[in-house]
């Protein structure tokens, strides 16, 4: 008889798992279970959706219909699972029962939303799936102003997006800078100037208090001020949705999320849980570069996690999930910025000394025309000189250059040792002749030793 699988979730982790499951078994059954109405696409995407830069049919990858068709994996939409029994091995959904022999939970992450009044009232959105895209580009056609919750990387693309669009925009953020966290403020404080640049004004140090209005949304209160909107948008960051994982008594981790082994099981009471397997933005990861847990709430990692958890749904020989730096890269108006490993808040969260090195040129070589400013931050352990992060502001090529570092990072190679083995290919159109990577490193060569 055939193997049963079915995976909760159609976003990156779960369609990736449920295609791969189907490259490794050609006749297992496989089943996807998902709240959304659309499947297989990025919500990174969304903002770009709500401008008209791309296409809502261009950002949906695949139709349900093509993976039953072309790959025989049964896609249910608008399908809530009520219900997992792992014991008995059974998922229930929408008043059914469905028997399985391996279970995926990538259920993904929900949108926090601060319990504040107002949040019910009309207008008001949070930004996850395509329908929540399409819904705020609609309001947007009778709306003027807009409020945006949440400085982070989403929050600033909408940001850009939204006053593409000719909307008077104000971004309110509770800390002192913008995509806090994984960006040092020196280099936050650059993406927010350029911002500013644009009409788009900030709101900083300001918790958000009441979203006010009778029917639908008026106003918002920050910080003991008012400010007016006709639409209120939260971008305040991603929970990882634990609903089926707590009903399960799943153990979970101290970063709200689920622990899980490198075989991406989960854990109940301190033993491995068989035949459930999870993975994307629920799962608690271990941090490539300093021993401890990390989140990594990105798509590529959902991806890799999902390709790891199909293939062990299937296959008796387990595939196994590593450590993560966690490399990120956003176009944020003309501007890329992209980090990796730590920065220096999460450096002092893991209690370490850090010394930084840092350097500005350019994307290409000075005399060839277009190139654009590039500054590059590299991050070292003051103790043994191991890179442990970076982050790049460029006009272009910023993907390429965290990615080196990356590398730099994980293989726990030292400053000094970077600049010994560490070449850089040159073309005046491409990079200086001495990419600007290498300066950083130089300089946080010398300041490690002072």
């Amino acid at each position: 008889m055939a193997k049963k699988i079915i995976v909760i979730g159609s976003g990156a982790a779960g369609m990736t798992a449920a295609s791969t499951a189907r490259s490794k078994d050609p006749e297992c059954d496989i089943t996807v279970f998902t709240q959304d109405e659309d499947v297989a696409y990025s919500p990174c995407a969304i903002p770009w959706g709500i401008e008209g830069k791309s296409k809502w049919t261009e950002i949906v990858m695949h139709e349900p219909e093509f993976y039953k068709k072309e790959r025989g994996i049964k896609v249910l939409t608008k399908t809530t699972v009520e219900s997992v029994d792992d014991a008995a091995k059974t998922v229930t959904a929408n008043g059914k029962a469905y028997t399985y022999d391996s279970l995926i939970i990538a259920t993904g992450g929900k949108v926090f939303i601060p319990p504040i009044e107002g949040t019910g009232l009309n207008n008001v959105f949070i930004v996850r799936t395509v329908r929540d895209g399409k819904n705020i580009q609609e309001t947007l056609k009778t709306a003027k102003s807009v409020v945006i919750g949440g400085a982070g990387v989403i929050g600033l693309e909408l940001a850009v997006s939204l006053r593409n669009m000719g909307k008077d925009v104000v971004v309110i953020e509770m800390m002192n800078q913008v995509i806090p966290r994984i960006a040092d403020k020196d280099m936050a404080d650059n993406i927010q100037a350029h911002l500013e640049e644009m009409g788009i004004k900030f709101v900083m140090r300001s918790p958000i208090q009441s979203v006010n209005g009778t029917d639908k949304v008026e106003s918002v209160t920050a910080d003991g001020k008012t400010y007016p909107c006709d639409i209120m948008i939260f971008a305040t960051g991603v929970r990882a949705n634990l609903d089926i994982p707590k009903a399960l008594g799943f153990d979970i981790g101290q970063l709200g999320a689920l622990i899980v082994s490198p075989t991406l099981q989960p854990y109940k009471r301190g033993r491995l849980v068989p035949d459930i397997y999870v993975a994307g933005d629920l799962v608690q990861c271990e941090s490539a570069i300093m021993n401890g847990a990390t989140m990594s709430q990105l798509g590529s990692t959902a991806v890799k996690q999902g390709a790891i958890a199909g293939n062990n749904a299937v296959c008796g020989e387990k595939r196994i999930f590593g450590p993560v730096a966690s490399p990120w890269v956003s176009f944020i108006g003309e501007k890329q910025i992209a980090g990796t490993g730590l920065s220096q808040g999460l450096a002092s969260w893991y209690g370490i000394d850090v010394v930084e090195g840092k350097a500005v040129g350019l994307t290409r070589a000075r005399y060839y025309p277009g190139g654009k400013e590039l500054i590059v931050k590299v991050l070292a352990e003051k103790k043994s000189h191991r890179i442990i992060g970076a982050q790049i502001i460029a006009g272009e090529e910023a993907t390429g250059r965290i990615d080196w570092l990356t590398s730099a990072a994980i293989n726990g190679t030292t400053a000094e040792d970077f600049l010994i083995r560490s070449e850089n290919a040159y073309c005046p159109p491409t990079s200086m002749v001495k990419d600007v990577v290498i300066s950083a490193v130089e300089d946080l060569c010398r300041n490690l030793a002072q």
